[in-house]
Parts: C-alpha cells; structure tokens; sequence
C-alpha cells in the first residue's frame, strides 16, 4: 500500500511542487511556505477524470454571436455592478473574506433572488447543516422550490447529482471542505484545493453551470490555497470590512468578463446584507459641524464617484520625535504631504503631532485626495473651520503644485447632487468642468492658493 503513495512538497502560496523541502520557494520567492503532504503515485482512472464537454471545432472569431441576455441578473445591483453586469453562463466565481463577514449570507441571498426568477439552483455546503442553513434563510426571506440544498463534500457525488439534477447555479461553501477520493492528502491541503477546483471548472464549462465557490483568506487577508487557484477561476472577488461594523465592502481583483476597478457596498442588518445605493451619502452621515480639521474629499472607485471626510488633529509633540498615525490611507504618503506644507507651504509642523483619519473605515489610496489631505492638516493646525458645504479634490506634486485627476466631471456632479455648494479643484481641469452650472467651482493652480482660499472662507 505504501508503494502507491509518496511524499511531496507544496510551496503554499504559489503551488510549486518540489521532491525536498526548501527555505525558499523557487517560482514566488516566499520563504517558509513549504509543507509536506502525501498523495497517491497511482494514475487517476479515465473515469474519474471524464469531462462532459462535447468534441469542439475551431470557429471563426467574426461568427460568434453575442446576445444582449448572455448575463443574468442576480437581484442585487451592487452585486452585478462588480461582476460587470451580471452572471455569466458557465463563469466560475470564487468569493474571499474573512470569518463571519457575510460570504454565506451574500450568497443565499443571491440564491434566493434567482429562484425567486425562475432558475434552478444548487447550494452545497460542506461546513454547516441543513438545519443551519434553514436557520439563516429564514432570517433572510422567503425561499421557492427552485431552490435545492445538499450538505456534501465528495467531489465525484457533487457531480454526480449535478449532471443528474442540472442546475443553472451552484454554490460551493466551502472549497477548502471538499476532498477528491484520488487525492491522498487531507481537505484543505493545497493538492485537495487545486483538485477540487478543477473538477468546478470542469463542471461550469462542460455544462454551462454558474457556480460560485466560497474560500478561506490566511492572516494576510489572501485566499487560502496556492496562488494557482486565483488563475484558474475567472472571477475573484473579496469581501471586505470589519466584522464589528456596519458596512461591507465587495471588491473585484480578478475579472475576465469585466472590469476590476467597480466596488460594491452593502450594510449588514437584521435581515441580511442590504445595498448601499449612495455610499457618499452614507459615509458622510454624522459630520461634526463648525469643526477644525475637517474637509469632505472625493475619490473614485472605477466609475463610481465616492465622498469621504478626512479628518486631522495636529497637537504639540511632547516628545522630541513627533508622531504621526495615518489610518485609511498611505502613511508614507500623509509624512510626504506634510512635508510638501513645511517646505513649499511654509506651514511649520516639525514638532506636531499629526493624525489623519478617514472617517467610516473606508481605505483610500488615491491621489486625487491629496488636496483633502492638505486643507484637512492646514484646518487642524490653524483652526480653521472650512464649511460643511465645501468639497476638495487634486493630486498634490512635491512642487506643491496641484495636478490633473482623471474623471474630474463625475466627482464635481456627485457633489452638487448631494448639495455641496463649492468646489476646490485643480486649475487644469477646467476645461473638462467648466460647463458644469449651479456650483461654485474654484480653481487652484498650487497648494498656496487654495490655503488662501479657505482662509478667507
């Protein structure tokens, strides 16, 4: 019996297989990622590998037609807006996120939301009971017959009831609880999970099934398994936020049938995971009015216009090395931006303490906040009030100059929607702004300028 088995050694970030174990993995360069695991020699047999995809032909690029129905709507807008419209017939979609975040809710929800139009759909879990799971669907809402629930984690049965029953989606929670009979290692190993998913995608391109797989993320916030996983899917997406607050964010990294840039907002409550239609508006509830270092900033996320408040305390350092916290944006990028006001603002902040916070628990990386950056310090440390109804927006050079942002049209109309009156944008998109009417628009070529703006305010 030992002969038909032999000892490997997996790199568990990349899926490099090596017959020793090394320090360093040769193909990601990631050190202590090796793990030993035991799989069978023996060949898998013809039939535990069949496929049921038909014999194909080569076609001809210009005859394949595109019908405007190819995706299906899952019933929750911002969940297709990330998908990049919809659901794609035979696409394999796999869903990250920590613990306890929302994946499994999300996902029923979806299931709901398509059996309630007519489709059939498959949800297999391999974690919780059928009890369970009726637990949580009655919290969410009402559920059809077009929904089936099975608690499986054999591959070759998941099949099997697949190819009998043909649903148009499936969902699998999770990947790491399914096991290959062929496969020697334990679920979850990097052999079992790189397996396993091939048989999906066997599955979703041989029959046309949706299938959508649920994965554990490592204390890196990365999806368990080798990297290889990522690639043979054709969507990834990750489920972000903090267990203990209200909102979710969703996030493409991957998407082969859309872009990757969309994000999806969603507020956990009693009833499951409902849309956030407006993130701005719900970002900016609760604003302090009448306070210091306060400035409402604007970033984009893919096509989406979002508004954030970027609040900074800047204090006395009673040390001889000041501090500085950044929290939701590039610490390295705040200690630059105060530079930038030291040298070519004049503005001395050599001995303050500064901490730049972006309110709601939003990460944004962009530079087009730079600007709100800036005025939110220069507010703090001279006790400036700037106007609840003042908007910022512009990447800030290490000249101090003010440069150009992409899509600049876009943040002035999301801000005169939500009733700002005034606009401090950079001086070389005017032309794309220019014709927009019934806001105040103010044009700032450096960081001086708009200084001496919000001191006159």
């Amino acid at each position: 019996m030992l002969k038909n088995k032999k000892t490997v050694y997996f790199c568990q970030e990349c899926g490099y297989e090596s017959a020793k174990w090394m320090g360093q993995c040769p193909a990601c360069k990631a050190w202590n990622t090796f793990v030993e695991e035991t799989v069978s020699s023996k060949k898998a047999s013809s039939g535990s590998i069949k496929t049921t995809q038909k014999k194909t032909e080569p076609v001809v690029l210009k005859d394949i037609s595109l019908s405007s129905d190819e995706r299906q709507s899952c019933g929750i807008g911002e969940l297709d807006r990330v998908l990049g419209g919809g659901i794609v017939p035979g696409s394999l979609v796999l869903v990250g996120g920590d613990p306890g975040i929302g994946k499994s809710t999300l996902l029923l929800q979806v299931c709901r939301n398509l059996s309630s139009q007519g489709i059939s759909v498959l949800y297999i879990s391999g974690e919780e009971s059928l009890r369970q799971i009726k637990l949580r669907a009655d919290r969410l809402g009402t559920f059809n017959d077009k929904l089936k629930l099975l608690c499986e984690t054999n591959l070759e049965n998941i099949r099997e009831i697949i190819e009998r029953t043909k649903p148009d989606v499936a969902v699998v929670d999770s990947i790491q609880t399914m096991f290959h009979e062929d496969i020697s290692s334990a679920p979850g190993s990097v052999s079992q999970v790189r397996e396993s998913t091939n048989v999906l995608m066997q599955i979703a391109k041989g029959m046309g099934v949706s299938i959508f797989i649920v994965g554990h993320v490592t204390k890196e916030g990365n999806v368990a398994g080798p990297r290889v996983l990522e690639h043979m899917v054709d969507t990834v997406l990750y489920f972000e936020g903090d267990r203990h607050a209200s909102y979710r964010i969703l996030r493409a990294v991957k998407n082969r049938f859309g872009s990757t840039n969309e994000i999806g907002v969603f507020e956990m409550q009693n009833s499951g995971l409902e849309e956030v239609k407006n993130p701005s508006e719900f970002l900016l509830n609760g604003r302090p009015e009448n306070a210091s270092g306060s400035v409402v900033a604007c970033s984009m996320e893919g096509t989406r216009p979002i508004l954030v408040e970027i609040q900074a305390l800047v204090c006395q350092s009673n040390f001889g090395i000041p501090r500085r916290t950044a929290v939701g944006t590039d610490f390295n990028r705040v200690n630059l931006l105060m530079a930038v006001l030291e040298k070519k603002a004049g503005v001395h902040l050599a001995a303050s303490d500064a901490y730049v916070n972006i309110a709601g628990g939003m990460k944004m990386t962009e530079p087009a906040i730079d600007l709100g950056i800036c005025l939110a310090i220069i507010s703090s440390a001279k006790e400036i009030v700037i106007p609840d109804s003042v908007m910022a927006f512009g990447e800030i050079g290490l000249s101090g100059e003010v440069r150009a942002v992409s899509m600049a049209g876009q943040r002035v109309q999301e801000a005169k929607k939500l009733g700002f009156e005034t606009v401090i944008l950079p001086e070389v998109n005017r032309t794309a702004t220019e014709s927009i009417k019934g806001i105040k628009l103010v044009y700032v070529a450096g960081i001086r300028d708009a200084i001496s703006f919000i001191r006159g305010l």
